[in-house]
């Protein structure tokens, strides 16, 4: 029973050790990346899954070895799933329409096209505004 106490806090701190690498990764793609739109992508994607496995490996060692189901750590995990991706899209999304510059070596822009089209349909004539 000592060894499968001692194997399960040994998964569940590599959980943690796991999640504290992928914010450090994103940190370090924060730092480095050249637009905000990378950049975004970065605080979004290795952030937020760096800090639900390190809130998971805590969720867990409180629920396994210390018999207490924390709802603190619970609705954590679930705020942070919603709207950590969320807000990056919009932030990205933002920052897109105020004509914040792509990185000059970016090869494709698939958001102007929908721009323009929401432009054109906004500008058009039939346009029925009851």
């Amino acid at each position: 029973m000592e060894m499968i106490k001692t194997v399960g806090e040994l998964l569940f701190a590599l959980l943690i050790l796991m999640g504290a690498l992928l914010s450090a990764v994103s940190a370090y793609g924060l730092i480095r990346l050249p637009d905000v739109y990378l950049r975004s992508h970065a605080a979004a994607k290795s952030a937020t899954l760096g800090v639900l496995c390190v809130l998971s490996g805590a969720f867990l060692y409180f629920a396994f070895f210390l018999d207490h189901i924390s709802a603190k750590l619970l609705l954590g995990i679930v705020f942070v799933f919603m709207t950590s991706p969320l807000s990056a899209h919009l932030t990205g999304r933002a920052a897109y329409r105020s004509g914040v510059p792509l990185w000059n070596r970016r090869i494709q822009d698939d958001l102007r096209e929908v721009l323009e089209k929401e432009k054109a349909v906004a500008a058009s004539p039939e346009r029925d505004v009851t």
